[in-house]
């Protein structure tokens, strides 16, 4: 191993480093158009670790606190092979001793030695920084909001729905509302939040994404949300998300909710554990040409229904002692009940509301969760 002279120096508690890092590594390209992209920068500044990854469409920067560092210093490395040196190490912290092309990784008796990229390469950050108009909500309600909406959104980039592939982001007064939707189904949510400036932005799917999995699951941290023109940031206290945001005309989501309620005649209550796992049940025979379970309520009870090629068929009852209600049959792609009920995890039940077989179905939460899904037709 080669020597060199080591003058920057900080070390950071293993788990503190794993964490950090695991929250910007998803977004790291293993190849791209440009190779500075397949790195990470580094920055130690008053005390503050922190890593910034970017693909040019979003980036994100996760910090931790250090305790004497040398002085501040930054440097740019390729992220997967630090990130696998870290993912290896076997002591309770890391080293790392930086030279002007080089950086030394030490951690119990090992010892690595990674060339480093000039800072100026790495895609400028600053937007991180920069001012707008801000919204402040609790990480805990975000992260439900998210969860019962992203699903809907559509994953194919196809020319002319771009809006498709964004989650809408409408915030006024005291509520924020997530809604998204692939034309056959669509999701809206909404809580609480503290707004400076009313408005609405697109955000991309996998900024979105992003921000689920770092979220943390409580009510104790806030997300602060700065929207400006074309980009928004999220700030936590442990790491900030900037994002560009999509153009494009998001469909007329409450005339869609609005004419579902208005043709409504029949509402059914439906416990969320025994009807996820009964479309689950009845789902296992379905394959790719299949995607289909036939549902018929009638009184006290409702029968699931499905039918695959080469796979077999599939009946499962699930009773329904508080329904007295007409007879009435529908017919779902099962992908679409299973994830909506999945994002409704704790909640016991789940209202359904249908005015025939062709129409749109409109599943409710309380007040502030709606979810609309075309049945399939036949």
């Amino acid at each position: 191993m080669t020597t060199t002279t080591l003058s920057q120096t900080v070390s950071i508690p293993h788990k503190e480093l794993v964490d950090t890092f695991s929250q910007v590594i998803p977004i790291v390209p293993s190849k791209g158009v440009k190779d500075i992209l397949e790195c990470v920068k580094v920055e130690v500044s008053n005390s503050t670790f922190s890593v910034t990854a970017t693909d040019l469409e979003v980036a994100i920067r996760s910090h931790a606190p250090v305790e004497n560092p040398t002085n501040n210093f930054s440097f740019v490395v390729h992220a997967k092979t630090l990130w696998q040196v870290i993912k290896n190490c076997d002591s309770e912290s890391v080293e790392f001793r930086v030279s002007d092309e080089m950086v030394q990784v030490r951690c119990g008796f090992g010892r690595f030695e990674l060339p480093t990229r000039s800072v100026e390469e790495f895609p400028d950050t600053t937007a991180f920084d920069r001012d707008g108009h801000t919204h402040k909500v609790a990480a805990g309600v975000l992260r439900t909001l998210i969860r019962r909406v992203s699903f809907a959104a559509d994953r194919k980039e196809i020319a002319g729905r771009f809006a498709l592939n964004g989650v809408l982001w409408e915030a006024e007064g005291k509520v924020i509302r997530l809604i998204a939707t692939d034309t056959k189904r669509l999701a809206v949510c909404e809580g609480p939040v503290e707004v400076e400036t009313p408005g609405s932005r697109l955000i991309p799917v996998k900024t979105i994404a992003l921000l689920e999995r770092n979220l943390p699951d409580n009510d104790d941290e806030s997300v602060r949300v700065t929207m400006r023109a074309n980009e928004t940031c999220f700030l936590t206290d442990r790491m900030a998300i900037h994002t560009s945001l999509i153009e494009g005309k998001f469909p007329p989501h409450d005339k869609i909710i609005e004419q579902a309620r208005k043709s409504a005649t029949v509402r059914i209550s439906l416990p969320v554990e025994g009807f996820l796992t009964a479309v689950r049940q009845a789902a296992v025979v379905t394959d790719e040409e299949s995607k289909r379970v036939d549902l018929k309520f009638q009184a006290g009870r409702v029968t699931l229904k499905a039918r695959g090629a080469e796979t077999g068929s599939s009946e499962v009852e699930l009773a329904l002692p508080d329904y007295d209600g007409p007879a009435v049959s529908v017919a779902f792609n099962p992908a679409y009940l299973i994830e909506h009920l999945r994002a409704l995890e704790g909640e016991p039940t789940v209202t359904l509301e249908l005015a025939d077989k062709e129409k749109p179905v409109l599943f409710r939460c309380g007040e502030s969760y709606t979810y609309v899904v075309m049945p399939l037709a036949g």
